[in-house]
């Protein structure tokens, strides 16, 4: 999955990003900005405590939205033994959903264009994605070297193709970035946004920069600022009605239906639950090919990205077309984890279980796209069914 195509529109507050692969719409996220997005830091207040199991405990925290949100007490690097009333700074891990606040983290690290700065931890860390080791392995022990005190960082995949003057600048002012943070937590009074997140534009264009092809935006602003933040290797173009243009309402309208058609004929039927998510495979049409091994693997390839574009997580189960025996089913789970590599939320693939099915795991940081566009039926409480009286 290559994106080359990114569409940017912003209207009435709330800005939408559509990355497309040859006119397909392979991932979408909305951010209403002055709403409570992941990777914001936040003063919040501590409003009550819960019992988890294990006999750990669950703080209530006021961050300023409409619901509470929630912080494990216990979390390595920091004390426990916090009390109402107290205030805390904290980190959004993950954003609200329907029926969840947002989950926070007091570890909070800091994003930059090439590195970033985890100021709880210790060490030097790099993505998985990059695949010169060797240099990988040069620029971890010069940023080692540069580091100061008990701090650590995580080389992000394009941090190979920038200079180590501009890693060190980089880290001089994420680490001032932190510090204003802080000094800005010791004056303010919970619950106060204490620091906000960038938009989320320049990641996504930094994570797909080598096939990124152009941008197409309504914001002529952000058109200007990506032009000067990238130097004129990106392409940014005007659009009035961007959208529209690309016919993203129609794309987004289908990303919600349950079943997804294959080319081949064959069809995938997703369905989520709050227990997890269920995808299967059926052969329908198939007859063109005839084989149930092309079939699951064009499922492997369309599973991937219905994951991204949906941005399905938790526990996700699969049951592939014909014999579940590993043999057969082998080739699938090597598309499938390679497909999965390509995504910037963590995907772990268990492969088989003792049933047959295939499982994903795979870290929530937003809610899913059907979370996002659509709310429970009041009639039908979500069962999507009418009941039969006769």
């Amino acid at each position: 999955m290559s994106i080359d195509t990114i569409v940017y529109e912003q209207k009435n507050g709330l800005s939408r990003i559509a990355q497309l692969e040859k006119g397909r719409l392979c991932e979408y996220e909305q951010f209403n900005e002055n709403g409570i997005s992941e990777g914001n830091v936040y003063l919040g207040k501590i409003t009550g405590k819960t019992e988890l199991a294990h006999g750990k405990t669950g703080l209530f925290v006021d961050i300023g939205d409409k619901q509470p949100a929630f912080l494990n007490e216990e979390e390595y690097g920091h004390e426990a033994n916090l009390t109402v009333g107290q205030s805390v700074v904290v980190q959004v891990q993950q954003e609200a959903r329907a029926e969840k606040g947002a989950k926070l983290v007091r570890s909070v690290q800091f994003v930059g264009q090439n590195i970033c700065y985890c100021p709880f931890k210790m060490g030097v860390g790099a993505s998985s994605r990059i695949e010169d080791k060797n240099l990988v392995a040069e620029y971890k022990q010069k940023v080692f070297e540069h580091t100061t005190g008990q701090e650590g960082w995580i080389l992000r995949t394009s941090s190979v193709d920038a200079s180590l003057d501009d890693i060190y600048a980089e880290m001089d002012d994420l680490k001032q970035l932190y510090d204003d943070v802080r000094a800005k937590a010791r004056n303010a009074v919970a619950p106060a946004l204490l620091y906000s997140k960038d938009n989320p534009i320049f990641d996504d264009i930094i994570n797909v920069e080598e096939s990124l092809q152009k941008v197409v935006l309504n914001n002529h602003n952000l058109e200007a600022e990506i032009k000067d933040v990238f130097e004129g290797d990106v392409l940014a173009e005007f659009a009035a009605e961007p959208f529209a243009e690309f016919g993203i309402e129609d794309m987004l309208s289908e990303a919600l239906l349950p079943e997804v058609k294959l080319p081949s004929g064959g069809r995938l039927y997703i369905e989520e639950t709050k227990a997890c998510v269920a995808i299967d495979v059926d052969s329908g049409e198939d007859h063109g090919h005839g084989s149930i091994s092309h079939l699951n693997e064009e499922a492997a390839y369309e599973i991937a990205r219905q994951i991204r574009l949906r941005n399905l997580a938790g526990k996700i189960v699969i049951d592939f077309a014909g014999s579940s025996e590993y043999k057969y089913i082998k080739p699938v789970l090597e598309i499938l984890e390679k497909e999965l590599l390509k995504d910037k939320n963590k995907a772990r693939l268990f492969g088989l279980s003792r049933m047959g099915n295939v499982e994903i795991i795979r870290v929530r940081r937003r809610p899913s796209l059907s979370s996002l566009l659509t709310k429970v039926c009041d009639r039908c409480q979500g069962q999507g069914r009418v009941q039969n009286n006769g």
